[in-house]
């Protein structure tokens, strides 16, 4: 698997970075797709959302074990949305601005600058949205999302 571009972003390090695209509305980003990759983007336009999957490249290491951000007990990294994880791939759904030739700007950014951006696909509320009946461990720990922020704990040294 090859990187299909480079995710821009404000944040330069962990620390404060937001920990999920709803707690960074505010924040944008901008993608640079590999100009002969630029073609895959037409019509992506007519979306107003985008789901993003990209590399955890400053991850220090795998953990099955961690302690996520909006708690305090360990749990399995299967159970988190921690970087930690066997294959650091992260997952943001984040709200399209625009599209400008191979550049793409989005707000929602929670990755750090620099991140490699491995695939694109269309947010599809009919495909994507489902009615949840329980969010286990995060059930109490939700409502902490807007004041909690990466405090680099999986990055590297």
């Amino acid at each position: 698997m090859e990187p299909i571009g480079v995710i821009y972003t404000n944040h330069l390090e962990a620390s404060g970075t937001p920990i999920q695209p709803t707690a960074a509305r505010e924040s944008l980003g901008k993608i640079i797709i590999h100009k002969e990759l630029e073609s895959g983007l037409k019509d992506l336009d007519g979306f107003s959302h985008i789901i993003l999957l990209y590399f955890f490249d400053q991850v220090r290491q795998s953990k099955l074990l961690v302690t996520p951000f909006l708690d305090d007990i360990e749990r399995g990294v299967f159970a988190t949305r921690a970087p930690a994880r066997p294959n650091p791939i992260g997952l943001s759904i984040v709200q399209l601005i625009k599209i400008e030739d191979n550049q793409i700007t989005f707000s929602g950014a929670d990755m750090l600058n620099n991140t490699p951006l491995l695939d694109i696909k269309p947010y599809v509320p009919s495909f994507d949205q489902q009615q949840v009946e329980r969010i286990g461990w995060l059930e109490n720990s939700v409502k902490r999302l807007s004041a909690t922020s990466d405090d680099g704990r999986f990055l590297k040294d």
